[in-house]
C-alpha cells in the first residue's frame, strides 16, 4: 500500500473567517490556484498543534489542501502580517522628567 506523499498537496494563503468546534476553522482563500473567496474547512496541523499556537478569526494563514478533496485542508503556518503593522501598545507614552 502506497501512502500519499507530502508533495501531493496544494499550498494556498487565506484568512480565518470563523472558528468552529473541534479545532476546525473556515478559511477564505486569498492567494493560490483557486478562485477568489474559495472557502475551505481547515484544521490545525504540524508544529502549530505541537506548540499550541493559537489561531483566531482574522488571522492570515497558509494552508495545505489535498488534491483529492478541495474543500478540506490543514493550517500549517500563521502569518504574522506585513512588517510595521504591529498593534499599538496600550501602555501610555513615557513621560520625561522636567528639569
Amino acid at each position: 500500500m502506497d501512502l500519499a506523499k507530502q508533495d501531493d498537496v496544494i499550498e494556498a494563503e487565506g484568512i480565518v473567517e470563523e472558528c468552529l468546534p473541534n479545532a476546525m476553522f473556515r478559511v477564505c482563500l486569498t492567494e493560490g490556484p483557486f478562485p477568489k473567496n474559495h472557502e475551505i474547512l481547515a484544521r490545525v496541523g504540524g508544529k502549530l498543534k505541537k506548540y499550541s499556537i493559537r489561531v483566531i478569526t482574522g488571522d492570515e494563514v497558509t494552508v495545505e489542501i489535498s488534491p483529492y478533496d478541495l474543500k478540506k485542508g490543514r493550517i500549517v503556518y500563521r502569518n504574522s502580517g506585513p512588517k510595521g503593522s504591529k498593534k499599538p501598545s496600550t501602555t501610555p507614552p513615557s513621560v520625561s522628567p522636567q528639569p
